[in-house]
């Protein structure tokens, strides 16, 4: 048995944390992931898995994997660097999406990415939760916000602003907040993942304060919460790129400007260990290229607020 092919399997059932699903990742049967993993710990004489309902590594077997991790990244970028110089991209880039950043952007995106690289075969999974790329099967994720873990490689794409929005009718009905202490008279429609709690997280001189508002909805989709707000039943913190429409067709207007909160960057991260990637590289590159810094959204948001200095509700 190759020694790299066993070495690759035994990384995807590490990172799996199953032989079911390290079948599926690798497109191969169980019966052979067994075999391999079997053939692979009678050649080095040692077990590498505790097997049992969950499956643990053995001191060995966190060993051998983080030394896998290390000899297969470095020929991965080997082999790319050496075929990149004289050939176009090939091979598999394997990527993280968010959920609602894909619908309007990175699918079209993406489709004109491969027309440029026709020998470089994507494999996408798009989703609004978190990818850790030190244990999941990702070359590259690309994240909205903030980034906390700071193991990783970050390449800022564009700013992800964030606006506090409702419509003119729900506006009209329940009045303008003129500060976040106003807010615990307002119908709210919460993000799950940002205000489990019911509570906003608001900048006031500089330092972010917790505010009370009513919750009127709560969802996991950015959709959900504009549909809803352009509906007026409450009042939504929003990223730009999603609500750039409504504000600009006046279906949304902002409000409590000074008190947006952030919503960091949106950028893509990857390992240290793949820092010399050309395909992490290029798939960068073209983003930063596609979406631009300020992005168009953000353009035409400011242009709508700049042009529109007083608005009776």
């Amino acid at each position: 048995m190759n020694q790299i092919v066993e070495m690759q399997t035994y990384i995807a059932i590490v990172e799996a944390r199953s032989i079911t699903e390290a079948s599926k990742r690798i497109g191969t049967t169980k019966s052979v992931i067994s075999q391999r993993m079997q053939q692979l710990e009678k050649r080095l004489g040692v077990p590498l898995i505790n097997r049992g309902r969950i499956m643990t590594l053995t001191d060995a077997g966190h060993e051998f994997y983080r030394r896998s991790i290390q000899m297969i990244a470095e020929l991965t970028e080997l082999e790319e660097s050496v075929r990149s110089t004289h050939f176009s991209l090939a091979g598999t880039l394997r990527i993280a999406v968010p959920m609602a950043f894909s619908i309007n952007y990175l699918a079209p995106y993406l489709a004109e990415f491969m027309k440029i690289y026709p020998d470089l075969r994507l494999d996408i999974e798009s989703t609004d939760n978190f990818v850790n790329l030190h244990e999941q099967n990702y070359d590259v994720a690309i994240r909205m916000g903030q980034l906390n873990d700071s193991s990783l490689i970050c390449k800022v794409i564009a700013p992800n602003n964030h606006y506090i929005c409702a419509s003119s009718e729900y506006l009209r009905k329940f009045g303008v907040p003129k500060h976040p202490n106003d807010l615990y008279r307002h119908q709210g429609l919460l993000y799950m993942a940002r205000e489990p709690h019911g509570m906003w997280q608001l900048p006031v001189n500089g330092q972010y304060q917790s505010f009370r508002i009513q919750t009127c909805m709560r969802t996991d989709s950015g959709y959900h919460l504009l549909e809803a707000a352009k509906a007026g039943l409450g009042l939504a913190i929003l990223p730009g790129f999603i609500a750039a429409p409504a504000i600009c067709n006046n279906e949304l207007q902002v409000v409590l400007s000074e008190f947006s909160p952030s919503g960091g960057n949106i950028s893509a991260v990857y390992k240290a260990s793949r820092r010399a990637s050309p395909k992490i590289h290029a798939i960068s590159n073209f983003l930063i290229e596609k979406i631009g810094n300020p992005p168009q959204w953000e353009i035409d948001i400011d242009k709508t607020l700049h042009s529109t200095s007083s608005i009776a509700f």
